[in-house]
């Protein structure tokens, strides 16, 4: 079995660049994919080479795409905007309708664009049911809201 693996090392260079493929999808950070083209590189000259110049390819092709190729992905396909709110941060300022009456120094519901969160107000008094509000604070999973004119 040694000896077929030795022989068709194409295929086990190849079953390593699929698994970094699919390593790559649960991190979506564009390092891993640098190994998956190392390994598609090193599969490409296994017919004709032997193992430590395979290595040499899988290590010289995976540092080239780390230092040139993730470099280009970040910049291109995943722009970080340091201003860019995201996930939970993004519903600040953002309005929404009550959906279950929010108790003064208690907890309600609130719906903003089709989600349903937990909410707390600010005010001395119930916001009933109904209400258009607005979010001017989180922490964690609750939100902080306002009555909106």
């Amino acid at each position: 079995m040694l000896e077929y693996f030795a022989a068709n090392m194409w295929q086990v260079w190849a079953g390593v660049a699929v698994l970094g493929l699919i390593l790559e999808l649960t991190s979506g950070d564009f390092f891993i994919i640098c190994f998956a083209i190392g390994a598609a590189g090193a599969a490409l000259v296994s017919p004709f080479a032997n193992i430590y110049v395979q290595l040499v390819v899988f290590g010289v092709i995976t540092l080239f795409s780390i230092f040139m190729v993730r470099p280009f992905a970040l910049r291109y396909l995943y722009k970080r905007d340091e201003n860019r709110p995201s996930n939970a941060d993004a519903l600040l300022g953002q309005t929404g309708v009550v959906s279950e009456t929010i108790l003064a120094g208690g907890f309600g519901r609130v719906v903003i664009g089709g989600d349903n969160w937990k909410a707390v107000c600010t005010g001395e008094e119930d916001i009933p049911q109904g209400t258009r509000v607005r979010v001017i604070g989180r922490e964690s999973i609750i939100i902080t809201v306002e009555k909106t004119n």
